[in-house]
This record gives structure tokens, C-alpha cells and sequence, in this order.
């Protein structure tokens, strides 16, 4: 189960999304999760699917490997279903006891599932496309201009790369510590619910112990190769702009427009 999280993970490939800019792929990673919300209809999601599956497409980023990201949130994803499904007031279309299915509930739930489906795969596709290192200067790059009120941006910037750097590193530290529990007798698949979730409680002794010894080696590293923050370094490989980045801005501006432009789209005698 570990093992299907991707969030974090990087996926060699000589691909075009490869190649962008991480300035490009993070601004068009928050526009895509932006016009999940924006758009209100049928058509609207459907341009979101058709803008994603082409995003993964040309990534050359098995299409398996992006959607067994989703196991990890199917829990999530059913509990937030089953609350629009019911606790949604409107015409009701089936009554089951006190429980009644509404038309508005069977909407909002359905295209709720469908947005944090694409939020997950979408997000995925920058971090699997993407390098840390590149991750953190594109990061520092955009926050640049949060400098003007004193935010440590490159510190910011260092600390999400690391956490999201470091989220593939503890599911694989915790998936060793349970199969050496598993190997001493520990059970943790029988029982209820809250009874897997009490036989969780052993590992985050371990867990965490094993996560600030990575912390402090990591610190202790960055201290002995003199590491000062952002002020005044350099760039190895310093981000410039090129032609493929200026189009995928277009291409980026033109998805907004046409998601936006799909909320005024009205289909007579069609559920939106």
C-alpha cells in the first residue's frame, strides 16, 4: 500500500514535460488545481480530463504508475462522496430511512470525486516530472519578489523540497520497520478498523526516532559542506526561459480561457 504513493517521486524520461521550465509546470500545476474549482458543468471537467491526459501523454510517464497514486486516498475519496451524497439538501431522488439521495448531493458528490482524482494525478505529474533540486529553484524563483518583506524565501523554498524529497524515503522506512514487526508477530491486517489503527501505534516510536536522525544527518552534512542559505549563491545550472516554456504558457493561458468560457456553456435537456 506504501509503495503506490508517488507524491514526491521522480520518473526518469526524456519527455517535453521533462524538459520545461519548473516555473512552468509549478504556475500550470496550481492553474490546473484552480480550474478544478472554477469550472461548474460536465464540459468544463471534460476539458480538464482531456488537458491532463495529454499533460501525462507527454511525459511518457506510465499512465499505471500515475493512477496507483489513487489507492492511498480511496478512503478519503469514498467519505467525501458518501458526505455530499447524503448531507446534501435539494430534490431527493431516493430516501433510504432517514438518508436521502438528492439530485444536487449525486452532482456535487460526482464532481467531487472527479476533482480530487485530478488533483492528485495532476500534482503528481509535476513531482514525477521534476527533480527536487530543480523543484526548490523554481520554488525560489516565484516566491523572489516575497523577499521585499523579509520572508526567507530560499529557507521556504529548501524546506518543501526537503519534506516533499523525504515523503518516498519514510513510507520505504516505514514499510521496513512493518515487515520486520510483521517477521516478530505483529498483526496488522486483522481486526476492525480502529483495531488496525491501534496496531499502527508501534511503528511511530520507530518511525520517528528514524526521521530526526535523517534530519539531523542531513543537518549536520549541510553544516560541514559550509551551506549558508540563498545569499549570494550561485547557480549551476542557472533557469532560463526558452521557446517550448513560452508556448506552454500559452497553451496554459488558453486551458484558463476555455475553462472559464465553459461555464457559460448551456446544453438544453443535458445534466451540467
Amino acid at each position: 500500500m506504501l509503495r503506490d504513493i508517488t507524491l514526491g517521486q521522480y520518473y526518469q524520461a526524456d519527455s517535453v514535460i521533462h524538459k520545461l521550465d519548473p516555473r512552468v509546470k509549478l504556475i500550470a500545476t496550481i492553474t490546473f488545481i484552480i480550474s478544478l474549482f472554477v469550472v461548474k458543468n460536465a464540459f468544463g471537467y471534460i476539458i480538464a480530463a482531456l488537458f491532463l491526459l495529454s499533460a501525462i501523454k507527454l511525459s511518457k510517464v506510465p499512465f499505471r504508475f500515475m493512477v496507483k497514486g489513487m489507492k492511498t486516498i480511496i478512503f478519503l475519496l469514498l467519505i467525501t462522496v458518501i458526505f455530499n451524497l447524503f448531507l446534501t439538501p435539494g430534490e431527493a431522488l431516493v430516501s433510504v430511512w432517514k438518508l436521502t439521495i438528492t439530485k444536487e448531493g449525486l452532482k456535487s458528490a460526482v464532481f467531487m470525486a472527479i476533482r480530487l482524482t485530478f488533483l492528485i494525478i495532476g500534482s503528481s505529474v509535476m513531482t514525477l516530472t521534476t527533480t527536487p533540486n530543480n523543484l526548490t529553484d523554481g520554488m525560489e524563483r516565484l516566491m523572489g519578489p516575497l523577499k521585499i518583506f523579509k520572508v526567507p524565501v530560499h529557507e521556504v523554498a529548501m524546506m518543501m523540497s526537503i519534506a516533499l524529497r523525504f515523503i518516498p524515503v519514510l513510507l520505504e522506512e516505514t514499510d521496513k520497520i512493518m515487515k520486520a514487526q510483521i517477521a516478530r508477530g505483529a498483526d496488522f491486517e486483522s481486526g476492525n478498523l480502529i483495531k488496525k489503527a491501534k496496531s499502527l501505534v508501534p511503528l511511530l516510536v520507530p518511525l520517528f526516532i528514524s526521521a530526526f536522525r535523517r534530519a539531523n544527518d542531513l543537518a549536520m552534512a549541510m553544516e560541514a559542506r559550509c551551506y549558508r542559505g540563498g545569499d549570494h549563491r550561485t547557480k549551476m545550472k542557472p533557469l532560463i526561459y526558452k521557446k517550448r516554456d513560452a508556448f506552454a504558457y500559452f497553451v496554459l493561458l488558453c486551458y484558463l480561457a476555455i475553462c472559464i468560457g465553459a461555464n457559460l456553456l448551456v446544453i438544453p435537456g443535458v445534466i451540467l
